[in-house]
This record gives C-alpha cells, structure tokens and sequence, in this order.
C-alpha cells in the first residue's frame, strides 16, 4: 500500500505526539528506580510507550516504502517529513 507525503507528515506528527506523552509521563512520575509507581501509572505509562514504540516502527516502515517508490534515499525522506512537520507546527 503506498503513502503520500501528506499521510507520512500525519504520522510523523502522531509518533512525536506519542513520544511527548510519554516524556510528560516519565517526568510526572518520576524514575521507577526511585519512586514506587502504582499500579495505575506502571499501565498508563506501559501503554503511552507501547503506542508511542507501534507509531514510529510504523512511520519508519512508511517511510521506508514511500522511499523506495519515489527512488528516494529513506534519510531524505525522513528529513522532508520531519521538515513539514516542524513547519506546520510553526503555522
């Protein structure tokens, strides 16, 4: 199944959305070496990573295909979407 450009940017900003959940989680709660964790944030935090760990293989598998479709280098690629990323978030 083939991306477009604007699907990848979609998932990129998702995986990074995912990633900053999971940097906000760790930071509320703190090391799990020097602070118990309940139950409830073990999950919430188990969770948040799994996501955050699924979207990224899943853009980097994107990217890979949609490279190799375009006869593109896949690190030019990340590099675009990532561009438009930060763009649209700066608009």
């Amino acid at each position: 199944m083939g991306h477009t450009f604007e699907e990848l940017v979609e998932k990129q900003r998702a995986a990074e959305q995912a990633h900053e959940r999971v940097e906000d989680l760790s930071r509320a709660y703190g090391p799990p070496a020097e602070h118990k964790w309940s139950r409830k944030q073990t999950v919430t935090y188990e969770t948040a990573f799994r996501a955050w760990r699924d979207l990224d293989r899943d853009i980097r598998s994107a990217v890979a295909e949609f490279a190799k479709e375009q006869g593109r280098a896949r690190r030019q690629v990340e590099a675009d979407v990532r561009t438009a990323v930060a763009r649209t978030e700066s608009e």
